[in-house]
């Protein structure tokens, strides 16, 4: 008997055009594509203003559907409005497993909260200025500067490393502290396991952020924790032990 093969998550993609640039298009996708489809894939703004032209041969060469929405009046956002009713609309016909946020406004937080509350997954795509409350109101949050397509390498030459936004050790509470809630009676923790607890914890980490494309690099590169192979075979990580002061110096 044949085995149906199980089904991909769809997601609906709602794009905020005036705050997402389309250089990050490419990438969007490609991200969107670990986790699910992108089953409608739709993009609010006024089209006709030229701010927004550049959006233009993206649309066709990725099936976007443009939703046309003019600035009848100066300072209200008919986008917003537009996209939290199509997102309603789209969560109640229960065709959907999660939604797609492509903006850095905060104006969008409630959206958010609101379709977790229904039981959908929500997906955030923002700049890393993006506020605090929409980020942790998306069950991740993705920085779209990680997202930006590389430069081209030269034949021969070693691929550069992402680009950082934020230094190794920053990462070093966030470990820290997936650490400690794992409660390891000798302080130990797999990295698979540390990985998963920092995804509970941060829905906005991500270690692209920190110029690696692998948690183990960036864990090493912190310099904080020691890092050892298990009889498993997999990695696994504790926080180094602090040299005792005693106020006076090695003589």
């Amino acid at each position: 008997m044949k085995v149906e093969s199980q089904r991909l998550a769809r997601f609906a993609v709602l794009i905020d055009a005036d705050n997402t640039s389309p250089q990050i298009t490419e990438g969007l996708f490609e991200e969107i594509a670990k986790f699910g489809e992108a089953s409608v894939r739709r993009i609010y703004g006024d089209f006709s203003s030229p701010r927004l032209k550049s959006w233009a041969d993206i649309l066709q060469k990725h099936a976007i559907d443009p939703y046309q929405q003019f600035a009848y009046t100066k300072g209200k956002n008919a986008s917003d409005i537009a996209l939290v009713i199509d997102a309603m609309d789209l969560l109640h016909s229960e065709r959907f497993d999660g939604f797609c946020l492509v903006s850095s406004d905060s104006d969008f937080t409630r959206l958010a909260s609101r379709l977790r509350e229904q039981g959908a997954d929500v997906y955030g795509f923002g700049t890393h200025k993006t506020p605090e409350s929409f980020r942790q109101a998306c069950r991740r949050f993705i920085y779209t500067e990680n997202l930006l397509p590389e430069a081209a390498t030269p034949a021969g030459a070693t691929a550069p490393q992402p680009k950082a936004l934020k230094s190794p050790s920053a990462a070093i509470p966030i470990l820290n502290k997936a650490i400690a809630q794992l409660e390891s009676e000798d302080g130990w923790a797999t990295l698979g396991q540390v990985g998963q607890q920092i995804s509970k914890l941060f829905s906005d980490f991500d270690v692209r952020t920190f110029g690696f494309s692998k948690l183990s690099d960036l864990v090493r590169k912190t310099g904080a924790f020691e890092v050892d192979k298990a009889e498993s075979g997999h990695l696994r990580i504790r926080a180094r032990p602090h040299k005792a002061h005693n106020g006076r110096k090695a003589g």
